[in-house]
């Protein structure tokens, strides 16, 4: 791996631990404020509704700029704008709209940063789809591990010694963050376009995705599993209390139980997509996700239910690593702000239909009903998509994207060992 990932690497673990201490301290903080659900419910939202409003012109903003300066600019804005509510707390002048522009905000510097770390990655591996497997995986398991275990709790400590301090410490972290990415060498700028407008360049990317057959299914994934994974999540809670007998405590177990998976299937996913082929590799875990959905609908205990969640998760994992690494091979440089982009607005777009759905279907089936409508919609999905994302089509799609003559150019390789480096096409 070049020595800059290093450095990014340790970027975005750094940002993770910061964000995993903010996902517990402001709800906490909005709780000590109100205890109106809608009112707490606006302040979760908040952090979502960039994506859902300007994501496409945001990637298309990213595919103009510089990606590592959007990066350090990104990074840098959100520490100072925890500042505020940082210092409303401590004048204990501190309100849920304040929370709510916070959090908003704090959604826009992740939707710039999170968009041009993507977009940057290709070049500093130089396209290499193995690399970026590999760097993938890392990321996404240091983004696992610092998010979802160290930096909830941490944030509820800190959040014990003063309500400004979970927010300062988040702060530190994003300039950490800003000061690492500073470092990182230089990647080309992206190839100017003919001069066209933001909107119409937005277009361009958004139309990318829609008629490529393998972005297409990459892009499908997410926007289909956010609707199966937020109907299991709005009643998730419910489900573990009313049918499995699961109090408080043995909840955050299960939840866990979910977040181990997800990092133990980061940590085999390139060695998956190695032996079958990426494409049937997305494909195995699509189906394990449904199977597991549908086993953790009839799990009869507990036990089962964590089980079911842990396979769930390790799915998941392996997914968004395998998927991630595929696009950022295949699309071009001048359009990967926009493709990443697209996709992410197209899943975050999914969950609120999600959340109705299982709420809607709970409400009048019952609470096993929305597991069972989550696992029929995986595999149908995965049934879809089988033949968008098959080993052939995914063997054509790097073909297309590596120029003549590349190292990692597909035809270039030893054709055995490219089999399962590559594509894993058997």
């Amino acid at each position: 791996m070049p020595t800059g990932f290093g450095r990014l690497w340790s970027a975005q673990t750094i940002s993770s631990l910061g964000d995993g201490v903010t996902q517990a301290a402001l709800p906490l903080l909005a709780l000590t404020l109100t205890r109106d659900p809608m009112a707490l419910a606006v302040v979760t939202a908040a952090g979502t509704l960039p994506w859902l409003l300007f994501g496409v012109l945001g990637g298309a903003l990213v595919d103009r700029w510089d990606r590592r300066r959007t990066m350090w600019v990104a990074d840098t804005a959100r520490a100072v704008l925890l500042a505020i509510p940082a210092a409303a707390a401590v004048l204990d002048v501190l309100s849920i709209p304040l929370l709510a522009a916070v959090a908003f905000l704090l959604g826009v510097g992740g939707l710039f940063f999170d968009t041009a770390a993507t977009a940057y990655l290709p070049d500093l591996l130089r396209r290499d789809p193995a690399l970026l497997e590999r760097a993938n995986s890392r990321l996404r398991g240091a983004q696992t591990a610092m998010s979802g275990f160290a930096g909830p709790p941490a944030g509820s400590a800190l959040l014990a010694v003063g309500r400004a301090v979970p927010l300062l410490a988040d702060a530190v972290s994003f300039l950490l963050s800003a000061l690492l990415v500073r470092t990182l060498p230089a990647a080309p700028r992206p190839v100017p376009e003919a001069r066209e407008s933001l909107l119409r360049q937005a277009r361009a990317g958004a139309s990318y995705v829609f008629r490529d057959r393998v972005l297409l299914g990459l892009a499908l994934r997410p926007a289909v599993g956010n609707v199966a994974f937020l109907a299991v999540e709005t009643v998730l809670a419910l489900f573990a209390h009313d049918r499995l007998g699961i109090d408080t405590y043995g909840f955050g177990l299960l939840l866990t139980a979910e977040a181990t998976g997800g990092l133990l299937g980061t940590g085999i996913a390139t060695s998956l997509g190695r032996r079958l082929g990426t494409g049937t590799a997305l494909t195995s875990t699509a189906a394990v996700e449904g199977l597991a959905i549908l086993g953790l609908a009839a799990a009869p205990n507990p036990y089962v239910a964590g089980l079911a969640l842990a396979v769930c998760g390790a799915g998941m994992g392996a997914t968004m690593v395998l998927a991630p690494s595929l696009r950022q091979a295949i699309v071009p440089a001048h359009l990967m702000g926009r493709v990443a982009s697209t996709s992410r607005m197209l899943a975050m777009c999914a969950a609120p239909i999600g959340a109705f759905l299982g709420g809607w279907l709970a409400t009048a089936y019952g609470v096993r009903t929305p597991l069972y409508a989550a696992a029929v919609l995986l595999l149908a999905m995965t049934a879809v998509t089988a033949s968008m994302t098959s080993n052939r089509q995914v063997e054509a799609a790097l073909r297309a994207a590596a120029p003549a003559g590349d190292p990692h150019h597909p035809e270039s390789s030893d054709p055995v060992q490219e089999s399962t480096v590559q594509t894993g096409s058997r």
